[in-house]
């Protein structure tokens, strides 16, 4: 999955924490805050069910975890882990800003090796973070060892809009506009903002990732294209 684009931890942990605290404001300017109905229509798709641990992976500044906590039981708890401290630091402050914190858990932790017993977590989610693992393939593994027989791993992740004359505005906007508007305004050494077109676009998307996750060992997997196909909510089950 995607090779060719430097998706080395040190690099990953590092771009990201230098994007930190510009990270919120950036990605609402660039989507017109139309990520956040992403996330919503994520949990609305794969809702919770009753109150066993939901686990947010790459949850960056907790916006997933914290769309869950708006939803589930009081009593269910909820895990938000990112192996970047500064953007866990952002999540951590949002946290306590809606009075979260109680809800929400934050641990510090790397994908690939989620320091969680096997079949603990009713949903394993992520929002456009897979990509950025650097094996992609183990942390959807992981994801699914985590999992309880029968729960639901949920990937939201950006894709290439599929309707025309759409595709072909989004695609220089994606390519073109959004990275030099991302550097200007959250400045970091490492073009995050040049990555982020750069990794989507070596990704797999719709039936190929739909594909991947059947080969990890999922059932009953679907995809559902979000606003014209920008965005894709891959689920399957365990």
């Amino acid at each position: 999955m995607g090779s060719e684009v430097d998706k080395s931890a040190l690099r990953v942990r590092r771009m990201f924490g230098q994007i930190a605290p510009r990270y919120d404001f950036v990605n609402h300017l660039l989507s017109l805050s139309i990520d956040r109905r992403w996330r919503r229509r994520a949990v609305r798709l794969v809702p919770p069910c009753g109150q066993e641990p939901i686990l947010d992976v790459c949850t960056g500044t907790g916006d997933l975890a914290l769309a869950y906590r708006r939803v589930a039981d009081e009593a269910t708890p909820i895990i938000a882990a990112d192996f970047c401290r500064p953007m866990l630091a952002v999540a951590s402050r949002k946290c306590r800003r809606l009075g979260a914190r109680g809800r929400v858990r934050l641990v510090e932790a790397d994908t690939l090796r989620l320091p969680f017993p096997d079949h603990a977590f009713q949903v394993v989610c992520v929002a456009f973070g897979l990509r950025n693992v650097a094996d992609p393939d183990a942390g959807l593994a992981e994801m699914i060892r985590v999992c309880r027989v029968g729960g639901r791993v949920a990937v939201l992740e950006f894709s290439m809009a599929s309707v025309w004359p759409i595709r072909t505005l989004y695609r220089w906007y994606f390519q073109r506009l959004l990275p030099w508007i991302g550097q200007a305004v959250a400045r970091n050494e490492e073009k995050a903002y040049n990555y982020l077109p750069a990794s989507v676009g070596t990704f797999p998307e719709g039936e190929a990732l739909a594909e991947r996750m059947r080969r990890a060992g999922l059932t009953n997997v679907w995809f559902a294209p979000l606003t014209f196909g920008i965005s894709t909510l891959y689920v399957g089950e365990k």
